[in-house]
């Protein structure tokens, strides 16, 4: 949820299985519209393991070499990282552990069989670049980070076509370019009438993530280990604010694996953090812009 003072013109469309809301100070012409639109089928047709025709799915149907985006590097920095520091928890390797749990392309939302783990990065890859080589087919899930990613693109994409202000939000991943601060309440992950507290934002991002999303069966959801291939059941949500969303998405990811301060410690990054427990209890972090109602 936010809340916006000023007057605003919106831009909403679904892309990449959520909805999308762009507000701007001045109505978007068609040609910053197609720039937009253009930027996320670009990044959809490279990264998703739901199309047939992605470049993702070449690797895990073939294996071999293949090229990337030269947007690639900056988004397997942040995996890396947080992989480290995660000790290996968190890793984009995932894909073939959620299919196994039924979070595949078809949708079925059952289980092939028991939880795998994802294999480890130095057996399974070899990365140069923006090129990929695996050394047998291997499925690569962008989803801890890449819908954050997405969001810092298409900024920079308007602000190639002559938009430097604008407000985005893809399902909760929210990038604020604009002026005045940004009111952003903290969905309740049981009760998404509540919430358990209030931030805000000024020129930076919030990305959240919670059990409710994205979830099926008796306990299945998409947060999981990539050492067990199970999902993490001791955190309900996490939400992080950093200067960018990759940042900030990757970061609501690995919360789930490793508390805030740990994170900090190992990263060497600067961000504020909200974590609740699946017993409802929450932290924040000291430098929070904002509150929680409970703790």
């Amino acid at each position: 949820m936010q809340q916006a003072d000023a007057a605003l013109h919106t831009l909403r469309f679904d892309a990449i299985g959520t909805g999308w809301q762009i507000d701007t100070a001045e109505l978007l012409t068609p040609a910053q519209r197609q720039a937009v639109h253009q930027r996320v089928e670009t990044f959809d047709a490279a990264y998703s393991r739901f199309r047939a025709d992605s470049l993702v799915t070449a690797l895990a149907e073939n294996g071999g070499t293949v090229l990337f985006p030269d947007d690639l590097p900056p988004m397997l920095e942040v995996y890396r990282t947080l992989s480290d520091a995660t000790d290996g928890r968190m890793t984009p390797l995932v894909g073939s552990s959620l299919e196994q749990l039924g979070y595949d392309a078809a949708y079925s939302l059952v289980p092939a069989g028991p939880a795998i783990g994802a294999p480890d990065w130095e057996s399974a890859l070899e990365i140069d670049g923006s090129a990929i080589t695996a050394t047998s087919p291997v499925l690569l899930d962008f989803g801890a980070a890449g819908k954050g990613y997405l969001v810092d693109l298409v900024a920079g994409a308007l602000e190639e076509a002559g938009v430097a202000e604008a407000t985005i939000d893809a399902g909760g991943d929210l990038l604020h370019h604009a002026p005045g601060p940004l009111r952003v309440a903290l969905e309740h992950p049981y009760d998404a009438t509540k919430a358990i507290g209030v931030v805000e934002i000024t020129g930076g991002a919030i990305c959240g993530s919670a059990v409710n999303r994205r979830a099926w069966g008796n306990g299945l959801h998409h947060v999981v280990d990539g050492l067990t291939g199970e999902p993490v059941h001791e955190v309900a949500a996490a939400w992080a604010i950093a200067d960018d969303a990759l940042h900030a998405d990757a970061l609501a990811t690995a919360l789930f694996f490793t508390d805030a301060a740990t994170l900090a410690e190992r990263t060497g990054w600067r961000f504020d953090a909200v974590r609740m427990m699946t017993d409802g209890t929450v932290s924040a972090t000291s430098g929070l812009p904002g509150e929680v109602f409970t703790r």
